[in-house]
């Protein structure tokens, strides 16, 4: 039960963040600079299949060391770090392999991963310490 809850309450927080960046923030800055390659719509069991592992990930790598430390400095350091790297394979893998990937898509992409690590990291560590007791 104590991994299902940090699971929860990591891929809430998560989609929430994510959701606003896309649906609201940079809605139309994908689609500018992406518009000819993107899919009309997502490949939702792809997407969410990310978000599971992105998750989990996260969990292992940055909450669960970081809620065992009790140390929020931790988890936004490490949070902010998994966001990193995670958006800079990616990105950086795009860019080096597909013909006109726009190298400022990679750039702000990276920047909003690391910003994404830090945000649900954070959030998540603050929520699970205190509200949920853990």
């Amino acid at each position: 039960m104590y991994y299902l809850k940090i699971f929860i309450v990591t891929f809430s927080i998560f989609i929430i963040i994510d959701l606003i960046w896309l649906g609201v923030v940079a809605k139309n800055f994908y689609s500018k600079h992406l518009g000819y390659i993107m899919a009309p719509q997502p490949n939702w069991p792809v997407a969410i299949t990310f978000y599971v592992l992105f998750i989990i990930g996260m969990m292992l790598f940055v909450l669960l060391p970081a809620l065992n430390a009790n140390d929020m400095g931790h988890a936004l350091l490490y949070g902010t770090l998994f966001g990193f790297f995670t958006y800079a394979t990616y990105d950086l893998t795009n860019w080096a392999t597909l013909k006109d990937w726009p190298w400022f898509l990679s750039l702000v992409d990276i920047i909003w991963g690391s910003s994404l690590g830090a945000l649900t990291s954070s959030i998540s560590y603050y929520v699970l310490k205190h509200f949920l007791k853990l």
